[in-house]
């Protein structure tokens, strides 16, 4: 074959191997927002209560974040591909389990297991796009994995709001089984086969130690705002969680081959990396599950015109992240370019903290594009100074590692900014309720969705009580645009400090050419992969 032939050859199988890889990560990516919209729902035909709602939502996250990590060392040692395949065929099942269940318990049960095969599934595709596309093609090829995996919530959204519109909410199970049996096939036909060709024995108690640890401590964050922060399973959750990870750093540092070498996060590229990437998702799941509240009810959108809402931030997200996010790289240095995405994050939320109970959808749309631009720049950097502080061999710890501060970040975002929200709500609805009967109190200050949903029923009094409960909620809502605002902001300023002193590795084309210019590494950390 003639080289221009063969380069030709290469490009179109690479192109297979990008398509195969981003829809399945679309699959997992999008699952983890695309339920919200469906929650009424579900509540109405299973008799879901609040709490089981919140962990049809939230069970998921937990079960993905805790198996992130081990999930990534077992594609590293067992094939990349086969965990890729393995974990699509998990979710597709679980999900058609699901679309043929009414009771809530077994749906919670079911995403789940989804999440089990969403922890397969995600590590795997960026490292086997790490691994397959060559030097010159890689900064572009993790930015275009940085925009679905950023933009995929939106494309979860815009999904789900079609189907109801069209169905019922078994129509959202329905179509992603489908999705995940479409993405198997794919993967099976064009994703290439890689992994660690000198893999070490697998580490089960490190990842046993690091799933626990995790999955309590998210577990604690999530339930926190609803038993009160000094419950006992809710102090049990954090206790359990923190002697989950401080076990598994002494741990790890005992192998000489471990699962992942907490001294990595002496390299300032990997530190900020993961640092950035878990504040940007903190702040922007936290935004999504408060901003379809606040479009649906209190500006009174549809679930599906609430979904179409969010999709100029995802298109932005996309589109930057793989386009102007490496060129910015290129020429300002990674870090900076992280640092500069976060500022202007910091920006789009400032706007959002203006919204108000009749705000018109331009003025939305300014903070939701203001936001989509910060979260494509400071994406890409920060996922590319991650999986630039592993060699070839160890990309699936590199790629969890980049997962699970996403997952982790985005569980937490959930559970503070909702816990601030839900604060402010029942301040500020409390004088409204003193009239109501007791049971339509405890209910209006619990969920402005009954109040909106029961105006009708509740005679004159009840236009009154649906301005006072929307003109609280957007009280909330402002207090957690503030706080997402300072988080992005003081982001910025941390990252910018720890990689300052190694920019180039933050650089997607500097990986690529192996220019490596961290700290000095000790054995273990070498023998652990910590340089190429």
């Amino acid at each position: 074959m003639e080289p221009s032939l063969a380069i030709q050859s290469t490009d179109v199988g690479n192109r297979k191997v990008m398509l195969s890889m981003v829809f399945s990560l679309a699959l997992v990516v999008s699952a983890v927002a695309s339920l919200n919209l469906a929650l009424p729902d579900i509540a109405k035909a299973t008799g879901a209560s609040q709490t089981q709602q919140q962990w049809l939502v939230d069970g998921y996250a937990v079960v993905f974040a805790g198996l992130l990590l081990p999930a990534g060392a077992l594609g590293d040692r067992f094939g990349r591909r086969r965990m890729l395949t393995c974990g699509t065929l998990v979710f597709g099942i679980a999900y058609a389990m699901a679309s043929l269940t009414t009771d809530a318990s077994m749906l919670i049960t079911c995403r789940a297991i989804a999440g089990i095969g969403a922890a397969l599934t995600m590590p795997a595709t960026l490292s086997i796009i790490t691994t397959t596309f060559p030097a010159e093609q890689r900064s572009r090829a993790v930015g275009t994995w940085a925009g679905v995996a950023g933009g995929g919530a939106v494309i979860g959204l815009l999904l789900s709001g079609t189907l109801l519109e069209v169905g019922s909410w078994r129509w959202v199970f329905v179509a992603n089984a489908v999705w995940a049996g479409v993405a198997l096939v794919l993967a099976a036909l064009w994703a290439p086969e890689s992994r660690d060709e000198h893999a070490v024995a697998v580490d089960p108690v490190g990842g046993l130690l690091s799933a626990g640890g995790l999955s309590a401590a998210v577990y604690a964050t999530i339930e926190g705002p609803h038993r009160g922060w000094t419950d006992g399973l809710v102090v049990g959750g954090f206790v359990l969680g923190a002697i989950g990870l401080v076990g598994f750093v002494l741990w790890e540092l005992t192998r000489e081959e471990p699962l992942l070498d907490p001294r990595l996060f002496r390299r300032p590229g990997f530190a900020s990396g993961s640092l950035s990437i878990a504040l940007q998702f903190l702040a922007f799941f936290g935004f999504i599950f408060i901003g379809l509240q606040y479009l649906q009810l209190v500006l009174d959108y549809s679930p599906l015109k609430a979904a179409l809402a969010f999709v100029p931030m995802g298109m932005t997200i996309g589109a930057l992240s793989r386009q102007l996010a490496p060129r910015l790289s290129r020429r300002i240095g990674g870090a900076r370019t992280n640092s500069l995405g976060l500022g202007i994050a910091a920006v789009g939320f400032c706007v959002l903290a203006g919204l108000g109970t009749s705000s018109s959808y331009w003025y939305v749309l300014a903070g939701l594009v203001t936001l989509g631009a910060g979260m494509g720049i400071a994406t890409t950097p920060a996922t590319s100074a991650i999986v630039a502080s592993l060699p070839d061999s160890k990309q699936g710890v590199a790629s969890a590692v980049n997962d699970a501060a996403r997952e982790l970040g985005g569980a937490v975002g959930i559970a503070v900014l909702g816990s601030v929200l839900t604060s402010g709500y029942r301040d500020g609805i409390d004088p409204a309720t003193a009239n109501l009967p007791p049971d339509a109190a405890e209910h209006a200050h619990e969920s402005l969705a009954f109040v909106v949903h029961a105006a009708d029923r509740l005679g004159p009094a009840g236009t009154e009580l649906v301005d006072a409960a929307r003109s609280s909620f957007v009280d909330g809502l402002h207090s957690a645009m503030w706080i997402a605002a300072t988080i992005m902001a003081v982001g910025a300023v941390t990252t910018a400090l720890l990689h300052r002193r190694d920019d180039q590795t933050a650089d997607p084309d500097a990986t690529a050419r192996g220019d490596h210019h961290g700290p000095t590494l000790t054995r273990s950390e070498a023998s652990s992969g910590a340089a190429t």
